[in-house]
């Protein structure tokens, strides 16, 4: 199996991405999307941001690495009664079955960053839309200090070295990276634009039960923990996370999630 897709089918990402509702309605809401809009969510998971823009008019395809959350992502939309949604198995690295310029809106929020060989996944995501549409991002950024970069950080420390030749997700978190992926597929720096947004993950239980989330059913938490435990080390990678996540939450009850986190949004106009 494609080693990213046993990554993201390990767990089960749904119990994340519960927290994430919110937060992804609100960054859709920024899009302008209109009715009728021909949109590609690329590593869109169970849906977070593709339910509210087939919510909000678009016709939309989901594409995921991971066939569980596909699976979720349809559950999902047709439980909302949403036949202007639909979701497929795919690999943002060769979306071979989709036709060029197809889309007027690509949107990635925190999924097509995490794929392999990114040179190919901007040349895909440039193929894909129409001349005149736009493409969007959202990536985490190496060394900030909010929850998901320093997750993966920590996490980091008690994995094995990568392969060689692998290229860190994280790098897509870096300006001077986006700008050289997106060239590599023809599109000038100056179509290229970045904001700093936040993103809040919600969630009515304790910071410790998120943490046990991310243990339990996030990918690259799970493989961090299996090293762990392979060294006697998973008591400590424990403790650095509990601290992480509550000194991380800004609710006012600390038996309430209220995380928020910094990333990159990208935009790229085709």
């Amino acid at each position: 199996m494609n080693p990213n897709q046993a990554l993201w089918e390990k767990g089960d990402f749904t119990r994340i991405a519960e927290t994430m509702r919110e937060s992804g309605d609100e960054l859709v809401a920024q899009l302008g999307i209109t009715n009728g809009l021909d949109v590609l969510d690329l590593g869109c998971g169970d849906g977070t941001t593709a339910i509210p823009e087939a919510k909000r008019g678009a016709t939309v395809v989901g594409v995921d690495i991971a066939r569980n959350l596909v699976e979720a992502a349809k559950a999902r939309a047709e439980a909302e009664g949403l036949a202007n949604c639909t979701f497929q198995h795919g690999d943002a690295t060769d979306l071979h079955d989709i036709d060029d310029q197809r889309f007027d809106l690509v949107v990635s929020i925190f999924g097509a960053m995490f794929a392999p060989k990114p040179f190919e996944v901007a040349k895909e995501m440039v193929r894909v839309t129409r001349p005149g549409g736009r493409m969007v991002m959202g990536n985490w950024i190496p060394g900030d200090p909010t929850l998901v970069a320093q997750i993966l950080k920590i996490s980091s420390a008690y994995t094995p070295p990568p392969p060689e030749g692998f290229v860190s997700p994280m790098l897509w978190g870096v300006e001077s990276h986006v700008i050289e992926r997106f060239g590599n597929a023809g599109i000038p720096k100056e179509n290229i634009s970045f904001e700093r947004c936040t993103f809040t993950f919600h969630a009515s239980y304790s910071p410790a039960e998120f943490l046990r989330s991310f243990r339990n059913y996030y990918g690259p938490t799970m493989n961090a923990f299996d090293a762990a435990e392979k060294n006697g080390k998973a008591s400590e990678l424990q403790h650095e996370l509990e601290a992480l996540f509550v000194s991380q939450n800004k609710s006012a009850d600390p038996e309430k999630l209220s995380i928020p986190a910094t990333f990159l949004k990208v935009t790229v106009r085709r």
